[in-house]
């Protein structure tokens, strides 16, 4: 191992522990990481942080994805975290004056790939909504609602369990949801969300309400509380089981949902940005990444021309 790059790292390392104050698990890890890389370099013949080029950083990148006889080949997370402590040693070289550039500038992280969302076809979430708690139960009457407000809305969970009676306007049908940040918006109530929203407060939800709390919230659980996240996605989760569907649900899912549909059926992005609460409309341009690869499908397997046998 080259004594200069090696008394460097153990400088790099000793400043992370004394000044950095790290975690005892983040600094094992640094650890680990730039011991792969000083073996890349040794086994460049490189011995002097200042010999190290953009080209060395960017072949090391490399040989972490590829891996080699003696290191296993990483993933995208892992080694998009090596070249930070790569990255995070060369601007220290930097800052001690033992290089007088640094050469990580330009070789970026691998980034994951893009995760598109995962939307149920319309008559899947149909199913859920359908198979909501026990036909007749006052349960029943909320967990209906609460899916239907899911869906019909495209709310967080967190907004769901959230809202107060106040926050609905069943003769406008709108609904006042509050975001992340304290910001709040409001979305028009589908006709399907506001029956059943109708019908649990009309006929069920006084029968749940607790004299002793008294509590504003729409969605209460058995003892007359407000409901809770966790209650709320056992509520989904069973209801797609009794559904028969065999992918996992969560209350995610009918949001993206929500959005995928709203595309396909030719919304603007704008307008589903605004529905969905997000501060930027590229937040939501993933959606129409999702109705794209739909097109592709349906292109590939429709058009006669499409590809070749």
């Amino acid at each position: 191992m080259s004594e200069d790059v090696g008394r460097g790292v153990h400088d790099y390392l000793s400043h992370l522990t004394v000044e950095r104050g790290l975690a005892d698990n983040t600094l094992r890890s640094y650890r680990r990481d730039l011991r792969r890389y000083l073996d890349f370099l040794v086994g460049r013949g490189i011995t002097d942080p200042r010999a190290v080029t953009e080209n060395d950083i960017a072949a090391f990148l490399g040989s972490l994805r590829t891996g080699d006889d003696d290191h296993a080949a990483l993933g995208t997370a892992s080694a998009a975290r090596t070249i930070v402590a790569v990255r995070g040693l060369h601007k220290f070289f930097l800052r001690e004056q033992l290089v007088t550039t640094d050469v990580t500038t330009a070789v970026k992280p691998p980034r994951p790939a893009s995760r598109l969302p995962k939307a149920l076809p319309l008559n899947d979430v149909e199913a859920i909504l359908d198979a909501a708690g026990a036909p007749g139960t006052t349960l029943s009457a909320r967990d209906r609602a609460l899916l239907e407000v899911l869906y019909g809305t495209g709310a967080r969970i967190s907004e769901a369990v959230g809202l107060d009676v106040d926050d609905l306007d069943l003769e406008e049908s709108t609904i006042l949801l509050r975001g992340k940040g304290g910001k709040q918006r409001i979305v028009p109530l589908g006709s399907y969300a506001k029956a059943s929203l109708a019908d649990y407060l009309s006929a069920s939800r006084p029968a749940l309400v607790s004299v002793r709390t008294q509590t504003p919230a729409v969605f209460l659980n058995a003892r007359g509380g407000r409901l809770s996240r966790q209650s709320a996605w056992t509520v989904l989760t069973k209801a797609a089981e009794r559904a028969g569907l065999t992918v996992d649900v969560s209350p995610h899912t009918l949001r993206h949902s929500f959005a995928t549909h709203l595309l396909d059926g030719g919304a603007d992005v704008r307008v589903v940005q605004e529905l969905l609460g997000h501060a930027s409309v590229t937040t939501t341009q993933i959606y129409t990444l999702v109705t794209v690869e739909k097109l592709r499908e349906i292109y590939a397997t429709a058009h006669p021309r499409a590809a070749r046998d």
